[in-house]
């Protein structure tokens, strides 16, 4: 629902722009929106990672095989029409992509309802009906951590500002958070499911994350078999749209469109390598979700102060400085908390995952946006004051203070200010030039 209160305020900002780092180029200028392409491109190459991670594990849970071959056929596959079709292609496999959800779902109902027994005794033994500290701690750390790293989501923001008005929009997110909470509920209920009727951990002892596909082990092997398909097929579809998001990113925001864009799709085949050998090698996806949401709850709220025009005066470097400030809180809260900067480090990289009975990971979610604020505020404080002192003695006017000039922005629909005005319900805009010092 983020998207349809703070979507129509940056389209107000940005009218032209497609994607975040549109706004923050306008707002921050050119250091701050490659930053922000920077982390998003990290962001996608992680979900790369995950996706891939996750495949392998569902093929191995399901059939017993090695999962590099199907690994390496979905790349191939994702790698050649994604390059031929573009993100147009992308935007047609999102539909297989949701008609595979919900035919998964449909699958494991029935299997719920037709081949698992609940044993009684596991439901008490396992204790997860119980109050536990993750438990309020996920109260804090998952509405963090997936708020803000929805922001580096760039299918997300090219929907966003390819709808038609503000209401289509609200109609859209609110049908869409609907539809994601039922599909969540049921997914993941299967967690608890498969705890309850001894199919997680399994033997030999399987990840969590994949606990739906140990209760479909369950079923007859041709609905296996089915079931496999669709889960290629889903992997394949959302495979393809962080290939196709770091292809856009690369060529609009770091090459401004003048690359040609071919070069841009042979280093994404290059990156291709070491996401398989990283997906491989990863023990844990939710590990490799929660460096990316620690990366973004540092920056999002830092870069999201300048959507309030009473800080015009915040600048690119605040931005910069908070992000990597954020994170280096994290290491220096990881460093306190465990007495060693060994831990601390592998903090960052969480390496204990969110099931360590202690105060880390949440810690570290509390670090990263609050230690990325104050920095971004002793940013500010020494911009401010070196600005000073050079206006000082160079006998310029000090002007980090100065606000904006206000202007209407010109919708790329509009024929005139007046039309433009009218469509987005405000008068005017402050009019920023994108400094980042």
């Amino acid at each position: 629902m983020i998207f349809a209160l703070l979507g129509p305020i940056i389209r107000r900002k940005a009218p032209d722009g497609f994607v975040l780092t549109e706004w923050t180029r306008q707002r921050y200028g050119v250091i701050t929106a490659l930053f922000l392409s920077a982390l998003t491109m990290i962001t996608m190459f992680l979900y790369m990672i995950a996706e891939l991670s996750a495949l392998q594990q569902i093929v191995n849970a399901l059939t017993g095989l090695n999962g590099l071959p199907v690994v390496i056929v979905e790349c191939a596959v994702t790698t050649i029409y994604t390059s031929l079709g573009g993100f147009k292609v992308s935007f047609i496999t999102d539909n297989f992509q949701g008609a595979m959800v919900v035919g998964l779902i449909i699958i494991g109902v029935i299997t719920v309802g037709a081949k698992t027994h609940i044993d009684r005794d596991l439901v008490h033994s396992s204790g997860l009906l119980d109050a536990s500290l993750l438990g309020w701690q996920l109260i804090y750390i998952l509405p963090v951590a997936i708020l803000t790293n929805d922001f580096f989501l760039s299918n997300f923001w090219m929907r966003t500002f390819a709808s038609r008005s503000d209401k289509d929009l609200l109609l859209g997110v609110s049908i869409a958070t609907v539809a994601v909470l039922c599909i969540l509920v049921l997914v993941g209920s299967a967690g608890l499911l498969a705890a309850w009727s001894g199919a997680w951990p399994g033997n030999p002892p399987q990840s969590g994350s994949i606990s739906f596909f140990l209760l479909l082990e369950q079923l007859p092997s041709w609905v296996v078999g089915i079931v496999l398909v669709m889960v290629v097929v889903l992997s394949t579809a959302a495979f393809d749209s962080f290939q196709s998001a770091i292809v856009s990113t690369a060529s609009n925001d770091i090459f401004r469109n003048r690359l040609n864009i071919w070069f841009i799709r042979g280093g994404v085949i290059l990156i291709i390598l070491p996401v398989v050998v990283l997906a491989l090698k990863s023990p844990s996806v939710l590990q490799i979700y929660l460096i990316s949401d620690l990366v973004s709850a540092s920056t999002i709220p830092v870069l999201l102060v300048g959507l309030n025009d009473k800080f015009y005066w915040w600048r690119g470097f605040e931005v910069v400085v908070g992000g990597l400030g954020g994170i280096l809180t994290v290491f220096i809260f990881g460093t306190i908390y465990f007495g060693n900067t060994k831990d601390g480090g592998n903090l960052i990289l969480l390496e204990g995952g969110l099931y360590a009975d202690d105060w880390s990971a949440f810690g570290a979610f509390v670090a990263a946006p609050v230690g990325g604020l104050l920095w971004a505020l002793g940013a500010f404080a020494l911009r401010v004051i070196t600005q000073f002192i050079l206006a000082k003695v160079k006998g310029h006017r000090f002007n980090a203070f100065d606000r904006p000039s206000a202007a209407v922005p010109v919708h790329r629909s509009s024929e005139d200010v007046d039309a433009a005005s009218d469509a987005y319900g405000g008068p005017t805009e402050l009019s920023y030039e994108g400094k980042f010092f």
